[in-house]
């Protein structure tokens, strides 16, 4: 099995030139620096602009989740995502939260990220992931592959399509 702790990747296809610089992808720690980085983005890119707080109740619950980062080549934290193990299905992992930093958007760090996270998600014995894409980006997680899944629903008070992805 091959170890996905930390891989770096380079420019990928039909990228800005800002795309030369080698991404690395790796797990981080859950209350480490480097959380606290990925809450701050997630905050300020996914809740706030909704109105919305992360509670200390919201993040002692994902002590037990994956979190899943990307850094540019000077360390600084350019997006992630967590995976959060469903409970009594341990197959099923659901992918929550992903966020690129506003100025590394079109670099493909997004769909590099999930390509990340699928194979993480493989690695760690689960063969299907689910998520709740925002109606608004439901044509992304479409071209990675993800199929819709029954109604949109309102969540964290917009549109919302379940989504998932077999992973074998």
């Amino acid at each position: 099995m091959a170890d996905l702790s930390s891989v770096t990747i380079g420019k990928a296809a039909n990228q800005r030139p800002e795309a030369e610089t080698p991404y690395v992808f790796r797990q981080i720690i859950h209350n480490s620096p480097d959380y606290l980085s990925l809450i701050s983005l997630r905050d300020n890119i996914l809740r706030r602009p909704l109105g919305l707080v992360f509670s200390p109740e919201d993040l002692a619950a994902e002590s037990q989740d994956f979190h899943l980062a990307v850094f540019d080549e000077a360390g600084e934290l350019s997006g992630g995502l967590l995976l959060h193990p469903v409970p009594n299905q341990p197959a099923l992992i659901h992918l929550k939260q992903l966020a690129v930093s506003e100025a590394k958007r079109s670099l493909g760090l997004g769909r590099r990220l999930m390509t990340f996270a699928e194979a993480f998600a493989k690695e760690h014995g689960y063969t299907e992931i689910k998520l709740h894409a925002r109606a608004e980006v439901v044509a992304f997680y479409t071209k990675l592959g993800y199929r819709e899944i029954g109604e949109r629903f309102v969540e964290v008070t917009i549109p919302h399509q379940e989504m998932r992805k077999s992973l074998t």
